[in-house]
């Protein structure tokens, strides 16, 4: 590739240590500042969106966490790429609503549709769900707020049973009420507010848009700015990824927000980007976005340790990971595809961690990192200690190492 940027494996890693916040000299102050710069913290496993932010911040307590979420409202949960649940800034919502959640939404409901349909549910099952969909809408109207337990009583017909994947060893019948309720949040017209427990708690209550932001009536995330179609949002969205992810192959660009082919090619296509060499393979960077640390963040190169979450955006950023992950890969992802809790040192995994329930956070080193690397691990492991306090985290999806540190 003659006369095309190189960029290595160090230079990535650099890159991914400042612009994720991992790096002593780049640590975020406030909660905002670290979703806004990741694009979106998971949210499948709700204690992963705290700790991520406790990996990034150094003084911030889970309190601020909650007061972004639930007091500013600064964050919403929400249906994101590759239909994955995730944290966002509320600001930034309607970006991933047209770049990514309408066409989630238009599958949902044609998905649901279709299995409503073949169970003899009603004549026309699409006209029935749309019914039961408006009449869902109206009881939370009268609620004001509710669990997914109080919608279905005071609309009975979200109690319907299907029966799902019949071929299947995991197959079984489930009531209509979670698939409406998500199917509902996708289009927007619904969104989850507080937990019922604690922060780890995966059970929220659901609220109006409106009412829980502020604004328009029917219209989804209402204190944004709204795109006219997905096109603009998706080049954004591109835009984005790469300031954060960049530089990277197309192809994890395209894996990570849930595209087609046409539609990555169609985004990049609205964006000055130049091609570089990615040690012997292909891949693109914003133009005039070559240096890794943003000015002003002295210390940023300095080694850093991190242990991140289960299903934390960085290693979930990628669906290219040699670069940082070795081969540990067996040991620290379950058979979907999903990453347990990982030990990083200066931009590469080096193990894993886990908790055991009387508290302790146990690691195992995966590779020889050396001395220094030890000790700043076993710092970060005291600190975490001492954050979670009487808090246990015990990840939705287990994976090898994981059960084993805490059998």
């Amino acid at each position: 590739m003659a006369g095309v940027m190189r960029i290595g494996v160090a230079g990535r890693q650099a890159r991914l240590g400042t612009r994720h916040r991992l790096a002593p000299g780049a640590r975020a102050g406030a909660v905002a500042d670290v979703a806004a710069d990741l694009i979106a913290l998971h949210g499948t496993d709700p204690a992963s969106v705290y700790l991520a932010v406790w990996a990034r911040t150094s003084e911030l307590g889970s309190a601020a966490v909650e007061d972004a979420l639930y007091q500013a409202r600064s964050l919403v949960r929400m249906l994101g790429m590759r239909r994955t649940m995730f944290v966002v800034p509320a600001g930034q919502a309607p970006l991933i609503q047209a770049a990514c959640t309408d066409e989630i939404s238009l599958r949902l409901r044609r998905n649901l549709a279709g299995t409503l349909q073949k169970a003899a549910v009603a004549p026309d099952a699409a006209g029935w769900l749309e019914e039961v969909c408006d009449a869902t809408v109206e009881a939370l109207t009268r609620l004001g707020s509710a669990t997914g337990a109080e919608l279905a009583k005071a609309e009975p017909r979200l109690a319907q049973e299907i029966t799902y994947a019949e071929d299947k060893s995991y197959g079984g019948t489930a009531r209509i009420s979670s698939q409406t309720l998500m199917l509902l949040s996708a289009q927007g017209r619904i969104m989850r507010g507080r937990p019922r427990g604690g922060w780890t708690s995966s059970q929220f209550y659901w609220h109006l848009p409106e009412a829980w932001l502020g604004g328009q009536a029917g219209a989804p995330y209402p204190s944004a700015a709204r795109y006219s179609s997905a096109a603009p949002a998706r080049t954004e969205l591109a835009r984005r990824w790469l300031h954060t992810f960049g530089p990277a192959p197309v192809s994890d660009l395209q894996w990570w927000a849930g595209w087609t082919g046409g539609q990555t090619k169609a985004a990049l296509a609205g964006l000055d980007v130049v091609d570089v060499e990615l040690d012997g393979g292909p891949g693109v960077l914003l133009a005039g976005d070559e240096e890794p640390a943003p000015a002003g963040q002295p210390g940023a190169a300095q080694p850093w340790a991190a242990l991140l979450p289960a299903l934390d955006p960085t290693p979930m950023g990628w669906k290219d990971r040699g670069w940082f992950l070795g081969d540990h890969a067996a040991a620290l992802f379950d058979r979907s595809g999903n990453i347990g809790p990982t030990i990083w040192w200066d931009g590469r995994i080096v193990g894993g961690w886990a908790q055991r329930k009387d508290g302790e956070i146990v690691c195992r080193l995966l590779e020889d990192a050396g001395a220094e690397a030890k000790a700043a691990v076993d710092g970060q492991v005291e600190q975490l200690g001492e954050w979670l306090g009487e808090v246990r985290v015990t990840p939705r999806f287990r994976t090898p190492l994981e059960r084993e540190l805490t059998a």
